[in-house]
Formats: C-alpha cells, sequence, structure tokens
C-alpha cells in the first residue's frame, strides 16, 4: 500500500501494467478525503504536443523500485476519464472516474469530494 507520505517522492516515475507495458508517467496521487489514503493517481500520456491526465485508481497498485505498477490493462487505463495537464477535475465529473473502474463512490456529509489532490 503506498502511504499519503510517500507519494511526492513518485512523481515522475513510469507507471505500468500489470504486464509491465508502460502506460505513461504519474503526474498527481489523490487522496481519498475521508481516510487520507492515496486513492487515485493521474497518469501523463499521449504525444508530446498532445498530453493529457487519464485516472487510475491505486488499489492493488505496488511500487517498485522506479516504477509504479497498477492493476488495469494499459488500454483501459489509456481509455479512462482525463483532464488536461493544466486542469483540474471538476467535482461533478468525480463520480465518472469511479464508475469507470466499476468502483462505489461515496461523496462526504455535506457533499464534499471524496479525493484531494497531494
Amino acid at each position: 500500500m503506498m502511504h499519503a507520505a510517500d507519494v511526492r517522492e513518485w512523481r515522475d516515475h513510469d507507471v505500468v501494467d500489470a504486464k509491465g507495458k508502460k502506460i505513461g508517467v504519474l503526474e498527481a496521487v489523490y487522496v481519498d478525503t475521508a481516510t487520507d489514503e492515496p486513492a487515485m493517481a493521474t497518469v501523463r500520456t499521449g504525444l508530446p504536443t498532445r498530453q493529457r491526465l487519464v485516472f487510475v485508481p491505486l488499489d492493488e497498485a505496488v511500487l517498485g523500485p522506479d516504477y509504479l505498477r497498477v492493476p488495469h490493462g494499459k488500454s483501459k487505463v489509456r481509455k479512462a476519464p482525463s483532464i488536461g495537464t493544466d486542469d483540474i477535475l471538476p467535482a461533478e465529473q468525480e463520480e465518472s472516474v469511479f464508475l469507470y473502474y466499476d468502483m462505489a463512490y461515496r461523496p462526504g456529509v455535506n457533499g464534499e469530494r471524496q479525493l484531494a489532490r497531494r
């Protein structure tokens, strides 16, 4: 399991799928606001002139010496909901990321976001 204190050191490391295929580069980690534990990451993909950030869950992710391995296939992650490299995920689109990966979405008591970027 990744711990919130460790996530900054993994920025810019490769993200690979279960077969070791490179998906992209780790851009940011989002923590669950209820637990403060890493929950999602954004992965920088695409050509240098057309990059975007795709979301991938961190449950079952494995840290290696210079990579982060996620259990989702490269093609699934690359088709995941995305944002521009300078954008933020609008609160009203947060649920779509969870639904794409068949995960339960639980907004906070007062409707606050479930994810916070770290």
